[in-house]
């Protein structure tokens, strides 16, 4: 799988080429409620509409269940962009998207005041 980052959407010297508003086609919002940690994986169908390069790469990086955040990092596009491309792939039925699963697991306050007192002897 070629990285990303290589091809014709980014330069070394220039940076990305295409704005991130052009790849989501001026969308600033997703048709499909995603979190930064929903979890986007793919369903095995073909997409039956003409996608964009981003939502190709987008799709290669779904193999595995993946975060949304992850996925807009490796695409270097803002969440936002990232949440319109992932939702175009909800809609033509190529990814499924999950919620996180949160516990209700009261919050340990002794753990919470180690990880204060670590951060605290770092600075």
């Amino acid at each position: 799988m070629p990285a990303p980052q290589d091809g014709p959407l980014l330069d070394d010297a220039a940076g990305r080429l295409i704005r991130p508003y052009t790849v989501s086609n001026g969308r600033t919002r997703p048709t499909t409620v995603l979190d930064l940690l929903s979890l986007v994986m793919v369903t095995g169908s073909e997409p039956q509409v003409h996608l964009g390069p981003e939502h190709a790469v987008a799709l290669e990086l779904c193999d595995a269940p993946t975060s949304v955040a992850e996925i807009a990092a490796h695409l270097q596009l803002p969440a936002v962009v990232t949440k319109v491309l992932l939702s175009d792939l909800v809609d033509c039925g190529a990814v499924a998207a999950h919620a996180p699963a949160f516990h209700d697991m009261p919050t340990d306050r002794s753990l919470l005041e180690a990880v204060l007192d670590g951060l605290r002897r770092q600075l």
